[in-house]
Formats: structure tokens, C-alpha cells, sequence
């Protein structure tokens, strides 16, 4: 028993690179792209409480959109009071409502006027999958045009929906988002698997 004790002793006494905070710490340093992944978590931590949101409301989800920038929900708790009038000063494009055949391609260009990093919140059903409007006018879902980081289900969503949704952006998607030669290369892997997954829903319309 004695022996054995001594044993754990000794065993204990050794600096085990395991345990050692200092063998930690050294090897987070020397491990290739320490200092960029430090500067991509503050600039993360600083884009995920200063959203700013693109000013466009399609249809009645629009409604609650601007209810949340208003004094009950009030968006500007978190940093996101400003709807900026142009796409080039915003980071998040929220689609509020249905997104007709002829603006398809307006949504798309304000998208691309977006500097990046950018994201996009499908908001309500319609802007989700085309919702009731199953026809040849509307198109069926937004993801068809723009690539989307939140689904937002409901007719219309309310706005604590849209907090909940913005939260799980900012958490999820924002805060660990890249920067640099990193965040091109993340860039490419989404577009490269987005053109090969298969489509939810066929813009089929009445047909399908």
C-alpha cells in the first residue's frame, strides 16, 4: 500500500504536457494562424452586436419587421436600430414577405451591393417557400436567389420570432465568421455544396 502511494506520489510530481497550462498555451501560439483567429473573434464579437439591417419590406411580414425596430421590441438593445436606406452600408438583408417573379432580380442586385461579410433572414413563410402564393408569379422561396442563414416559419412570424432568429444568427453564424484568405475559402466551400444540394421545393408552380 505504502509502495503504491509513493508510486501515485511520484507519478503526480512529473509535469504532465496534458495538464500544464503553460504547455497549453505555448502550443495555442505556435499553432498556425493564432493571431488572426484572435482578430477574427473581436471582429466578430464586434459585428454580431452592431448589425445593420437593409431597409426593404415586401409585403405584411414587413410590418413586424418595423415593429421590432419600434419602442416595445425595441431592436436597438442590441445594436440594431439602424435600417440603413442603402444596401451598401448593410450587413444583414432581412426578406420580409413575397418576392415576386419581376423583383427577383432587385433583390439579388441590392444582395450583391452588400459588402461582405453579409447575411440573410428569410422571414415568414412566403419569403421561406412561397407560402400560399403557389403560382407562377411568386417566387418559391428566397433561397432560390440569395443564400439564406435563418428560416423564420409563421404568417406573419411575430416579432419575438425575429429576436430569437437574430439571436441564433449573431451566435452561430456571426460571431464565428472568418476573415481574410479564410473567409474566401468559406466563402467558396458554401457556393461549391450550395450548387450541388438538391432544391427544397421545384419552382414548379401549379404544375409540380
Amino acid at each position: 500500500m505504502k509502495s503504491m502511494k509513493k508510486h501515485n506520489a511520484y507519478m503526480a510530481s512529473i509535469p504532465s504536457k496534458r495538464n500544464d497550462p503553460y504547455a497549453a498555451a505555448a502550443a495555442e501560439v505556435d499553432s498556425p494562424g493564432f493571431l488572426l483567429t484572435t482578430v477574427e473573434k473581436l471582429a466578430g464579437l464586434a459585428q454580431a452586436r452592431s448589425m445593420w439591417p437593409v431597409t426593404m419590406g415586401l409585403a405584411c411580414c414587413a410590418i413586424e419587421m418595423m415593429q421590432f425596430g419600434g419602442p416595445r421590441h425595441d431592436g436597438a438593445r442590441w445594436g440594431m436600430e439602424v435600417f440603413r436606406a442603402s444596401p451598401r452600408q448593410a450587413d444583414l438583408m432581412i426578406v420580409a414577405g413575397r418576392v415576386p417573379q419581376k423583383l427577383a432580380p432587385v433583390v439579388r442586385q441590392m444582395w450583391d451591393q452588400m459588402p461582405n461579410p453579409k447575411w440573410s433572414i428569410a422571414m415568414g413563410v412566403c419569403a421561406s417557400s412561397g407560402g400560399m402564393f403557389n403560382n407562377y408569379a411568386v417566387v418559391q422561396g428566397v433561397d432560390h436567389i440569395i443564400p439564406v442563414d435563418i428560416y423564420i416559419p409563421g404568417c406573419p412570424p411575430r416579432p419575438d420570432m425575429l429576436i430569437d432568429a437574430i439571436f441564433k444568427l449573431r451566435n452561430s453564424e456571426v460571431y464565428k465568421a472568418k476573415m481574410g484568405a479564410h473567409r474566401e475559402k468559406e466563402i467558396a466551400d458554401n457556393e461549391a455544396a450550395a450548387l450541388v444540394a438538391p432544391a427544397l421545393i421545384e419552382q414548379k408552380g401549379l404544375m409540380r
